[in-house]
């Protein structure tokens, strides 16, 4: 939308004029596959999907080469390979990824303290109060851009507008487009005036708005909703009715362009965890619990780096039919322990029938608290586990310094130069990183029951 002076009348309202677009989205262009092709100069210009190559993995991210054959992201990887026979496929390096979104959020904050990111590589800004150092936010939000593509040689697109809403839908429609000769550049920047919010939301597919997956969409589309126009037409019991009271009323205000939701800089963690896909389904305890062992250890040194303890583990496991179950637990006093934790984890496991096959599981913990975990922890509350399902001699503060000594090795020479002797297998020590294998499985089954 251009920008044009002074407030218009909405629907025979007086609104706010452009000074209220204070709330900027910024979203970069294709980020898992633009840090490949970043650091390797090969790639430009090739059809390239980080994700998992397997017949379980799912596309995380895809150059717009890719995205013209019709691939996008949580698309099947099978299905983007039948797309796109000659794609790159790359398993990703989420370690790489976060040390470029530090670099994106530094540049961010050049422009106002107040950033939320809500993912590794897209943030929110409220640049209310810089207006009179850095001038209209739509000269801020090109500022951003030169500045991400000077720093990080990548580009980003960045949405202007009053809401958050209203700002990420911005950033969708000024990235560029894809085509068969090549990307088409989008604009880059879109601003959306308060006159214009309306004409600009009610066109858009419904399943653009937050809170509106698949199964939401279904169900709307059954009521005659294909447009967010439709949706704000539709009256608020009929909504309410079909997608329940409080996400009834969520999207009937989102499809007024209504959103009261501030930028918030700062956003406690609720949880730690980890979480695998394998190659193949596993139908036995012993199988899973070497992936419990795996799962704990990375979970407790997360925390401990983090210097954060927590009071409910939980385990999920999603079984071959894709159906989902969780058991947790909750302990008296906040763990860090990688030894304690998969002691837990593997007790909730035990209570599982895993011999249909196990697709997916997951080690988390939960209710964190900072200052990370007191000397003695191991007294426990109410919960499926067994009352004290942590081994005997992890009470003794020798395991204190067993695993404060583990951590100082990590820290200086690497999370894969020490771990728990279970996870030795052929190919050596074979610990879990964070990011890896998030996307589902590689092409290649592992070894000996490792996971990869």
């Amino acid at each position: 939308m251009a920008e044009r002076p002074g407030p218009e009348p909405l629907g025979g309202q007086d609104v706010p004029d452009a000074r209220a677009c204070t709330v900027l989205h910024v979203d970069m262009d294709s980020f898992f596959a633009s840090v490949e092709v970043l650091d390797d100069p090969l790639l430009a210009g090739r059809p390239v999907i980080v994700g998992g190559a397997g017949a379980r993995g799912v596309v995380a991210s895809c150059t717009y080469e890719a995205r013209a054959y019709g691939i996008h992201s949580a698309m099947p990887s099978v299905e983007a390979r039948r797309r796109c026979p000659d794609a790159v496929f790359l398993s990703g390096r989420f370690g790489r990824y976060t040390e470029v979104s530090e670099q994106l959020h530094a540049v961010l904050r050049r422009f106002s303290p107040v950033v939320e990111g809500i993912a590794l590589d897209e943030a929110f800004l409220d640049v209310a109060g810089a207006r009179r150092l850095l001038g209209e936010p739509c000269d801020i939000a090109h500022a951003i851009r030169r500045d991400v593509r000077n720093d990080l040689h990548m580009d980003c697109a960045v949405g202007v507008a009053r809401t958050k809403v209203l700002a990420k839908l911005a950033s969708r429609a000024a990235k560029p487009v894809p085509s068969p000769s090549g990307p088409r550049p989008g604009p880059g920047v879109v601003t959306v005036l308060p006159a214009d919010e309306l004409a600009f939301l009610h066109p858009l597919p419904v399943r653009a708005l937050w809170g509106v997956g698949p199964a939401t969409a279904r169900r709307l589309e059954g009521l005659g909703v294909v447009t967010v126009g439709d949706l704000a037409r539709l009256p608020a019991d009929s909504l309410c009715r079909s997608v329940g009271e409080a996400n009834g009323r969520l999207l009937a205000a989102l499809a007024r362009g209504d959103d009261h939701r501030p930028v918030v800089p700062s956003r406690a963690v609720k949880s730690v965890g980890h979480e695998e896909t394998f190659a193949v389904d596993l139908h036995s305890h012993a199988d899973l619990h070497r992936h419990v062992v795996r799962m704990a250890d990375a979970v407790g040194t997360r925390l401990r780096e983090a210097g954060l303890g927590g009071r409910t583990v939980t385990v999920k496991v999603r079984f071959g039919d894709r159906s989902t179950i969780t058991r947790s637990h909750t302990v008296g006093a906040p763990v860090d322990s990688p030894r304690v934790l998969g002691a837990v984890a593997g007790a909730l496991l035990d209570l599982v029938e895993v011999s249909v096959g196990v697709r997916l599981l997951g080690v988390s913990v939960s209710a964190l608290v900072e200052g990370g975990a007191p000397g003695l922890q191991l007294s426990f509350e109410d919960g499926p586990a067994p009352s004290d399902p942590a081994p005997a001699d992890a009470r003794h503060p020798a395991w204190r310094e067993v695993e404060a000594a583990v951590s100082g090795i990590r820290a200086r020479y690497g999370h894969a130069s020490v771990g728990p002797a279970a996870l030795v297998g052929r190919h050596g020590l074979v610990v879990k990183q964070r990011g890896d294998t998030q996307w589902g499985p590689g092409e290649e089954l592992p070894e000996d029951g490792e996971g990869r």
